[in-house]
């Protein structure tokens, strides 16, 4: 696959009307998430990974996007996997996870949730939205590349722009207020060093959910874009496990 190429695989076999949904993060691009998708869908699972809205083509399509636009995509990839799935988890990275939280707190028949270093609050929430309002300056700093292992590209934009930045701001806010109504079994994943979400998202998370069932694990030796960086084995079998199992304990 290209480095922006979404991934819709119908399983077959017994597993096939097991499903994931995988979100990939804010300013990136499916390629931090391909190699997820495709070895769920080797093991005979369906898969959908979209192209979120504005996403792996320029910054000028961000500019443009809107946070409702990433939630109807997430709605619209999870409307593909029910319709080919009777058992669906939801997995995501980054503003990824905040999707995947915001369907969890909409979809409760959801058989799982699966978030990797989301996000929920940043502390820069208050100037996001007053720069983004005023689209002053229009560019900001990039947050890509966070991973500890040497030469691996999540191939995101290089500059960001503070609309998008504003619509993020947004969404957090959305989801944040509605974790509690969450309630189907959850893993979490944080990493231990991570320069672009606050660790604390994760455990905010994991104390906030209504979820009964719900695991959080620590990834040493990764920084944010954990599905490429040196934990990512650690993920990959917990995901596979979860989906076989339906369950964290």
């Amino acid at each position: 696959m290209r480095w922006n190429d979404p991934f819709f695989h119908e399983g077959a076999g017994s597993s096939a009307r097991t499903g994931l949904l995988i979100l990939h993060g804010f300013t990136g691009s499916p390629c931090s998430m391909q190699e997820l998708a495709l070895r769920v869908a080797g093991c005979g699972y369906s898969v959908a990974l979209p192209l979120l809205t504005g996403h792996g083509t320029t910054p000028e399509d961000m500019e443009r996007a809107r946070w409702t636009d990433w939630t109807n995509d997430a709605e619209s990839a999870l409307d593909w996997l029910c319709r080919r799935a009777d058992r669906v988890f939801a997995c995501g990275l980054s503003m990824g996870g905040t999707l995947a939280l915001w369907l969890a707190e909409r979809h409760p028949e959801l058989a799982g949730l699966v978030a990797i270093n989301a996000i929920v609050r940043h502390p820069q929430e208050v100037l996001m939205r007053l720069l983004g309002r005023l689209g002053v300056p229009r560019w900001t700093k990039p947050v890509r590349n966070d991973i500890k292992a040497p030469g691996v590209d999540e191939v995101a934009y290089d500059q960001v722009p503070v609309r998008a930045a504003r619509e993020l701001a947004l969404l957090l806010a959305v989801v944040r207020r509605e974790l509690a109504r969450i309630s189907c079994p959850t893993l979490i994943f944080s990493s231990r060093e991570d320069h672009v979400v606050p660790p604390q998202n994760q455990r905010d998370i994991y104390k906030t959910i209504g979820s009964r069932e719900k695991r959080l694990i620590e990834l040493p030796d990764s920084y944010h874009v954990a599905t490429m960086d040196n934990d990512r084995e650690v993920i990959f079998s917990a995901v596979l496990e979860f989906m076989e199992k339906g369950s964290v304990q």
